[in-house]
């Protein structure tokens, strides 16, 4: 029922990470200040550790931890999130996500498909960097969803084919699937 915590979530909905998190930490600013607690507003780049501290400041105050209570358990889960060790991983992949969908725009399915098959790696091959096939399948369905009426001919079953032999060894050789690739398989 907090409008600080509504409007919080609508930024993390709808706001590029940088601007949402630029947002969190005016809010526990506004927050503070409105509790007088001692905040000292900085500038510049937004870190998880610079949201710690200013949630900290609510710490001791009953009163001030009970009126803002939805906006500090939105921030510590932004904190959260930001602290996670797969959080360059997944910039990465978004990053990947977009280099593919200008790829689609530039040349044909088969150059995509060949784009991705020396991405997809064995378990024992992987490094925790790595996509696993779980996100390769992420992937292929996003690509083929938004590429389109896709011409079919040799190349395209060519590089198709190759694609299937890389995510099948690759789903083979993972030594404990998770439920999703064994509901697939």
């Amino acid at each position: 029922s907090d409008p600080a915590a509504k409007a919080l979530w609508e930024s993390f909905m709808n706001l590029k990470q940088k601007e949402a998190v630029m947002e969190a930490r005016r809010h526990l600013v506004e927050a503070a200040s409105r509790e007088n607690l001692p905040i000292k507003m900085s500038m510049g780049e937004v870190t998880p550790e610079q949201l710690s501290s200013y949630i900290k400041l609510f710490r001791n105050n009953l009163k001030a931890l009970e009126n803002h209570c939805g906006l500090l358990q939105l921030v510590l889960a932004a904190v959260q999130t930001l602290k996670h060790p797969q959080t360059s991983k997944w910039d990465n992949f978004l990053a990947f996500e977009r280099l593919l969908l200008q790829t689609i725009g530039e040349s044909e399915m088969p150059s995509v498909l060949n784009q991705l098959l020396p991405m997809i790696k064995s378990y024992n091959e992987r490094t925790k960097d790595d996509y696993t096939c779980e996100d390769f399948l992420v992937l292929l369905v996003y690509i083929y969803s938004v590429v389109g009426e896709i011409k079919s001919g040799k190349e395209l079953d060519a590089a198709e084919e190759e694609v299937k032999k890389a995510l099948v060894k690759a789903i083979c050789d993972e030594p404990e699937p998770s439920p999703l690739l064994q509901k697939i398989t």
